[in-house]
């Protein structure tokens, strides 16, 4: 019996579909189409795999995709509306890897000298203070704002107890 009823609810929604008008959308012509920068879209695909590594706790990858995209849309000289998260994800991958926190721990002692420079906790505190002074002060509507001055503060109070 449930299947006679099933049956016959779907002969009456298809029945329904087919007399009803429906409208399709026709294509584009290729000149029509949206173009995007290719630096734009570099950027958007290093902020997703920025994202994966930085909710994965791998700050190293988070922070090398963040700031590659930095760098090439700086360069680029382009308006990337997502720059803030560019400038988050960079910014608290370096105080999470200057503070130990996170999956990967930094074996200074298994490094290059040229990564032993770039990974000292120092450096990374640095960074840090860079990317989220600028999230800060650049992108004041920022969801990240709040986070990055809490922790802007933080960092500052460590610089400065430091020296």
């Amino acid at each position: 019996m449930k299947k006679a009823v099933l049956l016959f609810g779907l002969i009456i929604l298809f029945s329904a579909a087919s007399s009803a008008q429906i409208s399709v959308p026709l294509p584009q012509k290729k000149s029509e189409k949206q173009t995007i920068n290719p630096i734009e879209a570099d950027a958007l695909h290093n902020l997703d795999v920025a994202y994966q590594y930085f909710i994965k706790k791998r700050h190293i990858g988070a922070l090398e995709r963040s700031s590659e995209a930095i760098v090439a849309v700086e360069s680029g000289g382009i308006q990337f509306a997502k720059m803030d998260a560019l400038l988050y994800y960079a910014g608290m991958s370096s105080y999470y890897l200057a503070t130990g926190r996170g999956k990967q721990k930094i074996d200074l002692a298994k490094l290059s000298e040229e990564n032993k420079k770039k990974y000292a906790p120092e450096t990374l505190r640095e960074e840090a203070i860079a990317y989220l002074s600028t999230l800060v002060e650049k992108y004041p509507q920022s969801k990240h704002k709040e986070e990055a001055a809490k922790v802007l503060k933080e960092l500052e109070g460590t610089v400065s107890a430091t020296k």
